[in-house]
């Protein structure tokens, strides 16, 4: 079962995520999320476990704990909805705000 955890101090790293999730079962994969451009920790991350019943209990033994100077968050992780999740289709980038064809400009052409 993959189980989300929102609510870890920054300087959390994967092992130490990993060795809190073992103190309640086998750990098969956890990873902590972190910001593309910086590298820096989103504070939040995923552990998988191998066995069903050991999530459960982590996720109630671990969900309102502290770690840190944090009180973190244990649930069941949900999947993401395919597509980037904001209807773009994964178009990256800027775009025009008028829809229409030439980019937002009128039939007259460029403006000067």
């Amino acid at each position: 079962m993959r189980l989300y955890v929102g609510g870890l101090p920054y300087q959390t790293t994967q092992q130490e995520l990993t060795e809190l999730f073992e103190q309640v079962g086998e750990v098969s994969f956890a990873t902590v999320i972190t910001d593309r451009d910086t590298g820096r920790s989103k504070g939040f991350g995923f552990v998988e476990m191998t066995d069903d019943d050991a999530a459960r209990s982590a996720i109630d033994r671990l969900n309102g704990t502290s770690l840190g100077n944090r009180t973190i968050t244990v649930n069941e992780a949900r999947e993401r909805p395919m597509g980037g999740g904001n209807g773009g289709g994964g178009r990256g980038g800027y775009q025009s705000r008028d829809r229409r064809p030439g980019g937002g400009r009128n039939d007259r052409g460029p403006r000067y």
